[in-house]
């Protein structure tokens, strides 16, 4: 099974299923002489562990991580590090009479096309839980950007049709932790938790989109032609099972801007060359311009309701009705915050390495 993998210079190689008796991941070219503390990869995984509040899942995983190999007295090694989070909440009764049901928004139908076999419980390596991992590796990729002055902050600015206001960067970086949505305009936020908890209540589950911010973002990050910095986010973004869009900067609305309205004009500032506003994403011909990296994410409703859906039966051929038990989070848009910060987070590092501009030692 290829397509573990991310990454050029700084990569990680995750691995395991959503029931099985761990996930983990292996991150290869970290350099040797950083600072990391358990601690560090524990606060991005508690961040995302499910069953800490109302409009979460009910499964309680603690996520503690395990780090088994290149870290020695608080510095990494320079070699492969290998992180190990265990699965202690798992009941797998609930997929059993699933075994040969294409789930419909999953992945069950295409994985049995390709594979000829799969994990049924809890939809195994297509399941999100399979994020943990990308979620340590991420802890390590912040732990070196955060060296070099930049930081990377999500949060969720629509939940259905409930928009959140546009809020200052330091409004944001006060208020996206302060509520269970990670939403930092605060009344919008009260009104997204209620949606959830209505569609909860239906059987149902809802959607929504997530911005991520990059700034510190050095000038001239990124490869010419195909191997963009965008280009590299928007791979690194859609693949997260969850996500069926991706906007940078402007996005789609660029489309509706004239030329006049969407370029952004150049000024000198403190001797500094800046825009004066930032519609191409902190992005031009795919390299970073050293204004802020801005990322959208649109995240769909999650697959697994209770509502009764109709469906196949793959070893039978038969068509049937279905009714998903189990615990499952009503909207993803919150848990997949720390999740996109790592994706986004590991290609900025690995593009930093592509300039040979990291050096810990």
């Amino acid at each position: 099974m290829t397509g573990n993998s991310f990454g050029m210079i700084f990569r990680m190689t995750t691995w395991g299923e959503s029931h099985g008796a761990a996930i983990g991941v292996v991150v290869d070219g970290c350099p040797a002489g950083l600072e990391l503390l358990v601690e560090d990869i524990q606060y991005e995984l508690d961040r995302r562990k499910p069953g800490v509040s109302e409009i979460t899942t009910e499964r309680k995983e603690a996520d503690e991580v395990q780090v088994l190999s290149g870290v020695f007295e608080g510095q990494t090694m320079g070699t492969p590090i290998s992180m190990l989070v265990w699965n202690k909440d798992v009941d797998s009764r609930p997929y059993e009479e699933l075994k040969h049901v294409a789930r419909p928004g999953q992945a069950d139908f295409s994985y049995q096309m390709k594979y000829g076999l799969r994990d049924y419980r809890g939809g195994g390596r297509a399941s999100g839980r399979e994020t943990a991992a990308r979620v340590a590796a991420g802890a390590i990729a912040k732990k070196i950007l955060t060296a070099y002055g930049i930081q990377i902050i999500g949060h969720v600015v629509e939940v259905g049709s409930i928009r959140a206001r546009e809020v200052g960067f330091e409004e944001l970086k006060k208020n996206v932790e302060r509520n269970a949505v990670r939403c930092a305009d605060l009344d919008a936020a009260v009104r997204m938790e209620q949606l959830i908890k209505e569609v909860k209540a239906e059987g149902d589950s809802v959607g929504g989109i997530v911005e991520i911010i990059a700034t510190g973002v050095p000038a001239g990050l990124g490869e010419p032609v195909f191997d963009k910095l965008d280009a590299e986010l928007a791979k690194a973004l859609m693949s997260l099972g969850a996500v069926k869009g991706v906007e940078i900067g402007a996005g789609f609305e660029a489309a509706r801007l004239k030329g006049c309205e969407m370029n952004d004009e150049f000024f000198i500032e403190d001797g500094r060359i800046k825009t004066k506003t930032n519609n191409a994403g902190g992005i031009l011909g795919g390299i970073s311009t050293g204004e802020p990296v801005i990322c959208r994410i649109a995240v769909k409703p999650t697959s697994s309701i209770a509502k009764p859906q109709r469906s196949v039966d793959m070893a039978k051929k038969q068509e049937t009705e279905i009714k998903i038990k189990g615990r499952h989070d009503p909207c993803i848009c919150s848990r997949i915050v720390p999740v996109a910060e790592a994706m986004v987070a590991l290609v900025l590092v690995d593009c930093l390495m592509r300039n040979e501009s990291i050096k810990i030692v």
